[in-house]
């Protein structure tokens, strides 16, 4: 039997499964990927650290399997300039988390047509995306200017700067999904944008050539001798559409994680949102074009951490699941905006707040709202999909650690008024780029994919419309009186 080697090489850690020809996970193995963060609002990495992870989880797997072909998902925004000579890396790989960028957002933005930036790009003015960052980076070390507009220096996103590592120097690439989170590419024509080059001081010259997201790409060697043909490449949360079989219109994920990403496949045509969401394309192969609209909610398991390690209210987030049911108090708010709120509201300058305390408000209490807040911030993203795409999801797909917490999955079904699926393959993303993979290398089929994808088990809605309303409405209330705060 031949098998597939999917990477997803994410913020916190590099996965890779070993996937059949079905599309079963036989196998993975994981590498943890630090982070540090020199100032507030600064998230960097070290890019070494992800060429090492990368190594670290797929080299005890490789001589165990007769792999066909290697698929390669990552974090999408963030990057990593170097020397062309070199090698060496000459910044840290800057993570999309990291919000340097935003002074030359707010600088830009009085002079920039921002209509014209989303017909081309899908996106918003936002720190969130690869070339506000770059152009800080240009701003405040010009000699690192000078090198990259000398053509000295290479641009790359995490994908391009390991398979430029695992090839010698021989490939300089990226996919067309990835090149679309820069800010600096056209998805409608699928070309780096000279107007966007011209905009954000980037020289055309430290680019990755743009590949379609399958095909054959060339062969990668991660240290044992035994180069291996890559065949796909995504944006982490694209591979886990492809992942959870979202093929048709209309059909949407979830993955949760540090944060939660829903993309809702929204056909082969792109369209603009009216309620502060992002377009993206979803893949691009061989005549196969998704665009997907694209809504990040940047706390879910960081905020049940910070319950964990700041408040210390729960040992594990395990326990949150029962601290919740065992709340009774449902006056209590959180709104967990512990790095702002993103879509659909972008507000970057928004913290969190708790609201309807009181003497007798317990840890449960405050465990049980955090977990809510993250369930309507899901819905807040879900319903403007649907809104944008005037019809409403068949059923939501969801994978991803804290897909596995009852309560939390019960209440997100319950504000939606929607079937929660959860996927029974966890590593959603991995086991969606190794299967983007099978189907350029072995012809793996939509259908067959479609056919094999399995839930693990389903969550549907349990709450009266009275309920479900003066929830919503109380929470409603909470992220006003935040933004209101903050303004």
């Amino acid at each position: 039997m031949k098998y597939l080697l999917g990477i997803d090489q994410g913020t916190t850690q590099t996965t890779a499964v070993i996937v059949d020809e079905r599309g079963e996970m036989i196998e993975k193995n994981s590498a943890q990927l630090p982070a540090r963060f020199p100032q507030t609002g600064w998230v960097e990495q070290d890019p070494y650290d992800i060429v090492r992870t990368v190594k670290e989880a797929c080299v005890p797997l490789l001589d165990k399997y007769d792999i066909a072909a290697v698929g390669f998902d990552n974090q999408g925004e963030t990057f990593v300039v170097w020397d062309t000579d070199t090698g060496d890396a000459v910044t840290p790989a800057i993570v999309w988390q990291d919000t340097r960028g935003q002074s030359v957002c707010d600088n830009l933005a009085s002079s920039l047509d921002l209509n014209l930036l989303r017909q081309k790009t899908g996106l918003l003015l936002d720190s969130y995306f690869s070339a506000p960052k770059l152009k800080w980076v240009f701003e405040n070390y010009p000699e690192i200017r000078k090198k990259a507009h000398d053509g000295k220096l290479l641009f790359g996103t995490t994908e391009t700067w390991v398979i430029w590592k695992l090839t010698n120097g021989e490939l300089h690439i990226t996919d067309a999904i990835t090149a679309s989170r820069t800010l600096l590419f056209d998805m409608n024509r699928f070309e780096w944008d000279d107007e966007l080059l011209a905009l954000f001081d980037v020289p055309k010259s430290m680019l990755p050539e743009v590949r379609p997201s399958a095909g054959y790409i060339g062969d990668v060697d991660f240290g044992n001798g035994k180069p291996l043909p890559l065949h796909a490449m995504l944006v982490d949360q694209q591979a886990a559409l492809f992942g959870q079989a979202c093929f048709n219109a209309g059909e949407m994920k979830c993955s949760f994680g540090t944060g939660s990403f829903l993309l809702m496949n929204i056909g082969d045509k792109p369209r603009l949102s009216n309620n502060g969401l992002l377009t993206t394309v979803g893949w691009n192969f061989n005549g196969h074009t998704a665009y997907a609209f694209d809504g990040g909610i940047f706390v879910t398991g960081s905020a049940v951490q910070w319950l964990r390690d700041n408040l210390k209210v729960i040992p594990d987030a395990a326990a949150s699941n029962n601290a919740a049911n065992r709340s009774t108090d449902f006056g209590v708010v959180v709104v967990p905006a512990l790095q702002g709120l993103a879509a659909p509201h972008w507000r970057t300058d928004v913290c969190g707040a708790m609201f309807g305390l009181n003497r007798s408000t317990t840890s449960d209490d405050i465990v049980r709202a955090t977990l809510d807040g993250i369930a309507c911030r899901v819905y807040e993203v879900v319903t403007a999909m649907s809104q944008d795409l005037g019809q409403k999801p068949p059923h939501l797909k969801v994978d991803g650690g804290p897909s596995g917490n009852p309560y939390l999955m019960q209440m997100i079904a319950d504000l939606l008024n929607l079937e929660i699926r959860v996927s029974a393959a966890l590593e959603a993303t991995a086991i969606g780029i190794a299967n983007l993979a099978g189907v350029s290398a072995l012809g793996t089929s939509f259908d067959d994919l479609s056919k094999n994808w399995k839930a693990e088990t389903s969550y549907v809605p349990k709450k009266t419309k009275e309920e479900r309303e003066k929830r919503l409405a109380h929470w409603n209330k909470a992220v006003e009186a935040v933004k209101v705060f903050h303004s």
